[in-house]
């Protein structure tokens, strides 16, 4: 009878908990689903609607390009339409070196400017991890307080700043620091100060975060050991806030590519980067093909080396265990 009961009470509690693995299995799945149905919905699909207008063909209408796909004709009426899709707008990117220099300008803007922001952004996130518990909050308050005002407005401040009767020069004037008015706006150099600025954040945090869980025991041990400080950073610490670094770099070079309000404001007319090409060829010569392979063509340009590295990144941590 025991035996019965035992087996009984086994039932009763495999019975019961099925239905609770079955109901977790569906929360653990709806988890990784709602991501990827946003990454759908909200990438996928207009990346290849953008793809799409791509291989079109440009037109006086509206939408102003041909063809328009639709399910009107049928299913053979929309194979037809598909035929006319073609290739000669990359084909046309190929042929003028515009697009080509816009690209390589972009991309060596957003280097140098992203070193930049390492070089600036690296001593304040080390700084905030090795401050007082107590205050790093305030200081992790004080990083984020410049999203709580408009972007357009604080690159507009940086106008006034940078001009040649702005702030800055009439403080060197006063100081007598240099005899006649810097000439920094509609220059490169201006484009660095408003990328630095306004990208500086998504440096600091990431960094924060990895400077933050770092074991300082590590470096006191090595100072006991003889090691001097500097060796101590770049042996100890630089390396073991590589995934902070690597995140900042990530989150600062992408949108920096991509910069079209800091370069038309800071930079001038003259400044050549995609993302003021890419508005161009969009709104002033309306020529959406043209624009939407460029807008493709800079994708894939941030999307492969972004791939390629967490491939080589999985395949260390797999050499790594």
């Amino acid at each position: 009878m025991t035996n019965i009961a035992a087996t009984g009470s086994v039932s009763a509690e495999a019975g019961t908990g099925l239905p609770t693995r079955l109901a977790k299995g569906f929360v653990d799945r709806l988890v990784i689903i709602i991501p990827y149905l946003w990454l759908l919905f909200f990438f996928l699909v207009p990346f290849v609607i953008v793809f799409k207008i791509s291989l079109s063909q440009t037109a006086i209408s509206m939408p102003p390009y041909t063809p328009v796909l639709d399910f009107g004709g049928g299913w053979s009426g929309f194979v037809e339409k598909l035929k006319q899709l073609s290739v000669d707008n990359y084909t046309w990117l190929t042929q003028d070196a515009l697009y080509f220099n816009a690209y390589v300008t972009s991309l060596i803007i957003a280097a140098i400017s992203t070193v930049l922001t390492l070089i600036v952004g690296y001593p304040i996130a080390y700084g905030m991890a090795r401050a007082p518990a107590t205050i790093r909050p305030t200081l992790l308050m004080l990083v984020i307080l410049p999203f709580w005002t408009s972007f357009l407005i604080r690159v507009y401040a940086w106008i006034g700043i940078l001009k040649p009767e702005g702030l800055l020069n009439q403080v060197l004037l006063s100081l007598h620091v240099i005899g006649e008015p810097l000439v920094i706006l509609n220059t490169y150099t201006a484009i660095f100060i408003g990328i630095v600025y306004s990208y500086l954040p998504f440096m600091v945090l990431p960094l924060y975060s990895s400077l933050e869980k770092m074991d300082y025991s590590l470096i006191e041990a090595a100072q006991d050991l003889g090691c001097p400080p500097i060796v101590a950073f770049w042996k100890i610490t630089f390396p073991l806030s590589l995934p902070g670094v690597v995140a900042g770099c990530l989150l600062v070079f992408i949108p920096a590519v991509g910069e079209f309000v800091i370069p038309d404001l800071l930079g001038g007319s003259q400044t050549l980067m995609i993302g003021k090409t890419l508005w161009n060829e969009f709104f002033a010569n309306r020529d959406w093909p043209v624009s939407s392979a460029v807008a493709v063509i800079l994708l894939l340009l941030l999307i492969v080396p972004i791939m390629l590295f967490q491939q080589a990144q999985a395949r260390a941590q797999e050499q790594g265990k």
